[in-house]
């Protein structure tokens, strides 16, 4: 079967449209009171290996319904005003989220390029997710 267009092509497209921010300015952003850092990873993800700490999870299949306030699942971290940066392992959901909500209207938005896997290379902080 021939995909019209692959995953990586619509990453790649994603990338040249949305604000990708580099580990470094992530970690100046962990502590920034007008910034809000938002890991799209599954939470088995976030189980095994932790996540940024201060971040909010947002599950990448949820997140249109929690931006949107017309949704009955809208969250209001979504609508705070405050930057969205978004993230999941490799940068690739985070790449494809960040341009679903910046088609959505909502703005500033940017991903972390190379995700959680270029955070902890990196030696950023994690903090562990507990099992509830």
């Amino acid at each position: 079967m021939a995909l019209k267009k692959g995953f990586r092509q619509l990453v790649e497209m994603a990338e040249a449209e949305v604000e990708t921010i580099s580990v470094d300015d992530a970690k100046r952003l962990v502590d920034d009171e007008d910034t809000v850092i938002v890991d799209l990873r599954d939470i088995r993800e976030l189980w095994n290996s932790g996540t940024i700490p201060g971040s909010v999870h947002a599950p990448r299949g949820m997140l249109e319904f929690w931006v949107d306030p017309d949704s009955p699942y809208h969250r209001d971290v979504f609508s705070s005003g405050k930057k969205l940066v978004f993230f999941c392992a490799a940068g690739w959901r985070s790449a494809l989220a960040t341009k679903a909500v910046q088609d959505m209207g909502v703005s500033p938005v940017a991903h972390i390029g190379g995700g959680f896997s270029a955070w902890k290379e990196a030696d950023g902080p994690v903090q562990a997710k507990e099992k509830k």
